[in-house]
């Protein structure tokens, strides 16, 4: 008995040496030495307590579809031509493509379906003569696979931007079919952070029409052409101006094939940020291509349709580097390197909902819960010491070692604390309270029975057991489920919950008893005041 009673004492203490250990960080500033033998790590606070964005976007499944199907357009009509396919008409249409080939071509364009566009299907066809009309189009099933891989990336593509941006603990989730939350704790430059989430990043090199450059703004643009609004600094004045000039539609290489994106600063740009880009090998070998053929010619790179620098091609560039310059600030470069290095959006997002809360409102919060939980916490001690005497003083420190271990596990499992998180703790201080008062109304009724203390103190925790491990039980699996489907406030409520339901059962039960064994092999009591 002593041995055991030894054992689970020596327990508890390794337990509350190492929660301390682990809250030091958070009461006090480390410096120095003291840095390597403690952690560094505080409790993460979420957006309702330490202020941030709250936005909700919607991805755009309708330009989603258009730009798939334009990247099959494209891919088929280059197939067909290498291939030596004769077509007479092709046409993208709103959600389909309709092509036109010699009825003699069939089998060559079904292989070339098959092997390049195994994805699209033939819906209508029709003959015309010696010509054969096909609309291509995708399946329902295949529309939903990729608007459900467009979220998933979407979701990745943020991620990744958001963590090269430097925010700890961010809550990026999908909501419904196309939405995406996003929230951001203790972001001090929320307009910055929304344009680099928002930018879909979609960089492309495209050739300028030089023959039509004096058509650029009058409203006329020649077939193949597109006219899209240059950015240009002025480096004395900082003033950035708009100008609208003519490319060619065609892309000549996109932002798919790109390895890396840096800010660097000097060189020809006089000592300006600008972003240094290279691509993988097929990207190096294409980019080696297309500069060797348009030597004397001007190629413009646009991203998100807005074109930064356009410069002549002075000879064949090898090696697979480029650059964008366009008079950038240092964050704009910066910003511009995140987003092309964490890949593009597949489609555009919308602003649906965009909240900012300020850290005074997160510290008011803060305050008031805190005030709430000791507020409580002392109600709860005060009763059990007056309804149960002696034996509450047990259960107020089966409750202190509860909160010790609670606040210690959130720290060293990185959780995230919110404002449901500290409800959480609330409701777990009464669970606790709820444990013992069923385990010393069992020791009231053996001691009525006439048992020993001894005997009574065994005996009721031996009755309450199934009863305290069955209501843990069911309130554990409602908090799993509140975690799984759940998003930021209620995940953080969850997590709470299901730390402090399964410290309480090690506390109230194995720690509470432990004290009462203690008490009963060191002073032998013949009467227990409960």
């Amino acid at each position: 008995m002593l041995k055991s009673l030894k054992l689970r004492a020596i327990l508890i203490f390794v337990f509350l040496f190492i929660s301390i250990v682990y809250l030091v960080p958070n009461v006090v500033e480390l410096q120095g030495a003291w840095t390597k033998y403690f952690p560094s790590e505080k409790i993460h606070l979420g957006l309702d307590l330490k202020g941030g964005m709250h936005l909700l976007l919607a991805l755009d499944t309708k330009k989603l579809m258009d730009n798939m199907l334009d990247r099959k357009f494209n891919q088929l009509k280059d197939g067909m031509i290498r291939e030596g396919i004769r077509f007479v008409g092709l046409d993208k249409r709103a959600d389909s493509i309709s092509v036109v080939i010699k009825a003699d071509q069939r089998e060559k364009f079904y292989n070339l379906l098959g092997k390049e566009l195994p994805d699209m299907k033939v819906g209508a066809s029709k003959t015309e003569g010696d010509s054969l009309v096909l609309d291509l189009s995708y399946s329902e099933k295949e529309i939903a696979n990729m608007k459900d891989s467009a979220i998933h990336q979407a979701l990745e593509t943020i991620r990744n931007r958001i963590d090269q941006f430097g925010v700890s603990e961010p809550v990026i989730v999908q909501q419904g079919e196309s939405n995406i939350l996003v929230q951001l704790p203790g972001v001090k430059d929320p307009d910055r952070a929304l344009e680099l989430i928002g930018k879909t990043a979609q960089l492309e090199f495209k050739l300028v029409d030089e023959e039509n450059a004096a058509k650029a703004g009058s409203g006329t643009i020649p077939e193949g052409d597109e006219q899209v609004m240059m950015k240009s600094r002025n480096r004395e004045t900082g003033v950035t101006t708009t100008t609208p000039i003519l490319l060619k539609k065609q892309a000549l290489l996109t932002g798919d094939m790109l390895t890396d994106a840096r800010v660097r600063i000097g060189g020809e740009f006089h000592n300006e940020p600008y972003v240094a880009l290279e691509f993988n090998s097929e990207g190096a070998r294409i980019f080696d291509r297309i500069t060797g053929e348009a030597v004397g010619k001007r190629i413009a790179i646009v991203l998100d349709n807005t074109v930064y620098s356009a410069p002549v091609v002075r000879e064949r560039i090898s090696g697979g580097k480029a650059s964008i310059t366009g008079g950038f600030t240092p964050d704009e470069a910066k910003d511009l390197a995140i987003v092309l290095r964490a890949g593009a959006l597949p489609a555009p997002v919308t602003v649906i909902q965009n909240i900012t809360i300020g850290p005074t409102l997160g510290e008011d919060s803060i305050r008031k819960g805190v005030q709430a939980a000791v507020l409580g916490g002392l109600m709860v001690i005060v009763f059990m010491v007056y309804y149960y005497r002696a034996s509450g003083i047990v259960a107020d420190i089966a409750l202190f070692l509860n909160l010790i271990f609670l606040l210690g596990a959130f720290t060293a499992l990185r959780a995230t604390m919110t404002l449901p998180g500290i409800a959480g703790i609330i409701l777990t201080i009464g669970m606790g309270v709820d444990t013992n008062v069923l385990i010393f109304e069992r020791i009231r009724e053996e001691l009525r029975l006439g048992k020993t203390v001894r005997a009574a103190v065994d005996g009721g925790y031996s009755k309450a057991w199934v009863t305290i491990f069955d209501a843990h039980i069911t309130t554990l699996i409602t908090t799993c489920i509140l975690f799984m489907f759940g998003t930021g406030p209620i995940k953080g409520f969850a997590v709470t919950l299901a730390i402090g339901i399964i410290i309480n059962l090690f506390t109230a039960v194995f720690g509470s008893k432990t004290i009462f064994d203690w008490i009963l092999v060191k002073y032998k009591p013949r009467s227990l005041s409960i």
